[in-house]
C-alpha cells in the first residue's frame, strides 16, 4: 500500500483523541484515551506515543505510510519551534513537544493551538470545504478562533493571529475584565461562560425570569428559556449575538472572508442564535462586504481538532 496517511492528535486536559486522515481530509479511524495530566509530562508523552502507534496497528495501514503527525493543544504555542509555551489544562510550559515526539515516533511533527487546528479541520473537510478564505469562531468555555487565508492557517508575526475572543467589542461602561486581563473582550459576553455569568447576574438582581428556578444554570438553559419566550433570557442571547455579530463585522472589513464558520457548544442553539448574528452583521457591515459571504455552523464537532491537526502537513 502506497497511500500516505496523516495522524492528528487533539491533546486535551482530560483525553487525547487521535485520528487517521487521508490526503483528502477524510477521517478514517479514531482512538481516544486518557491524558493523565496528574502523572506529569512524561506520562502525557508516553500516552501520545502509545495511542498513535496503537491506532495505526488497529487500522489497515502500515507505519511506513504515516507521512506526519500533527498535534493541537489548548494553549499558547510556538509553531515555528514546536514548543508548547503554556498549556494550563495539560500542565505543560516551555515544553519542546515537537522534538520529543520526533525522537519517539521517528516521524515529522507539527503543532498548533486547538482553535487553529479546529478551524483548519472545518476549512479542509468540514463546513468550509472547497473555500480558501474563511474565519472560524469557536464558542465554548471561551471564544477561540482561526483564520484561513488561501487555504492555510494565518499565523501572524509570532503565531498569535486568530485570538478572536479577545477582540474588544464591549463599551467600557458595560465591560468586565476578561481572563486575559483586559476588559471588554468578546469572550466575556459571547462564550458559554459569559452567557452563564449574565444569567446569574440577572437572577442575583432579582429580575423576573424562569432562570431563577434553575440550579447551576447552563448556556443551554438560557437558550431554552429564550426560545420559550423568557424576556430576560432573550435579552442575554441577543446581547451575546450582538457582540459576536459586531466582531464578525470588524473582521470582515479587514480580511474580506468568503465564509464564517461558528462552532462550539454555544453554536448548537441553531437558527435562534444564527439568525440574530446574521441580522446584526448585516446592520454593521458595508453592503459590498456582505456580497457572497455566508455565516454557517460548524459540522465536524469534536472531530475538527483531529482532522485539522492531521491537515497541518497539507494545509499549513
Amino acid at each position: 500500500m502506497s497511500e500516505k496517511i496523516y495522524i492528528g492528535v487533539d491533546l486535551g486536559g482530560t483525553a487525547i483523541k487521535v485520528g487517521i486522515c487521508n490526503e483528502e481530509g477524510q477521517l478514517l479511524h479514531t482512538y481516544e484515551g486518557p491524558t493523565e495530566v496528574a502523572k506529569g509530562p512524561e506520562t502525557i508523552v508516553d500516552n501520545i506515543e502509545r495511542y498513535v502507534r496503537l491506532i495505526v496497528e488497529q487500522s489497515p495501514f502500515e507505519w511506513e505510510q504515516v507521512a506526519g503527525v500533527g498535534a493541537g493543544v489548548a494553549g499558547f504555542t510556538n509553531v515555528r519551534e514546536g514548543i508548547i509555551l503554556l498549556a494550563p489544562n495539560v500542565g505543560l510550559k516551555d515544553f519542546p513537544i515537537r522534538k520529543i515526539l520526533e525522537d519517539r515516533l521517528g516521524k515529522p511533527i507539527k503543532i498548533d493551538n486547538d482553535a487553529n487546528v479546529a478551524a483548519l479541520g472545518e476549512a479542509w473537510s468540514g463546513a468550509g470545504k472547497g473555500i480558501d478564505n474563511c474565519v472560524c469562531f469557536t464558542l465554548g468555555t471561551g471564544v477561540g478562533g482561526g483564520i484561513i487565508i488561501d487555504g492555510k492557517i494565518y499565523q501572524g508575526f509570532s503565531g498569535l493571529a486568530g485570538e478572536l475572543g479577545h477582540i474588544s467589542v464591549v463599551p467600557d461602561l458595560e465591560a468586565i475584565q476578561c481572563g486575559c486581563g483586559k476588559i471588554g473582550c468578546l469572550e466575556t459576553v459571547s462564550s458559554a461562560t459569559g452567557i452563564i455569568r449574565m444569567a446569574n447576574d440577572a437572577v442575583s438582581r432579582g429580575e423576573r425570569t424562569s432562570l431563577s428556578l434553575v440550579e447551576n444554570i447552563t448556556a443551554k438553559d438560557v437558550f431554552d428559556s429564550a426560545k420559550a419566550g423568557d424576556e430576560v433570557a432573550t435579552r442575554i442571547v441577543n446581547r451575546a449575538a450582538f457582540y459576536l455579530g459586531k466582531a464578525l463585522a470588524a473582521v470582515a472589513v479587514v480580511l474580506n472572508p468568503e465564509l464564517y464558520i461558528v462552532g462550539g457548544g454555544v453554536s448548537k442553539a441553531g437558527d435562534f442564535l444564527f439568525n440574530e448574528i446574521r441580522s446584526v452583521f448585516a446592520k454593521l457591515t458595508p453592503e459590498p462586504v456582505q456580497q457572497g459571504l455566508k455565516i454557517v455552523p460548524a459540522i465536524l464537532g469534536n472531530d475538527a481538532g483531529m482532522v485539522g491537526a492531521a491537515g497541518l502537513f497539507l494545509r499549513s
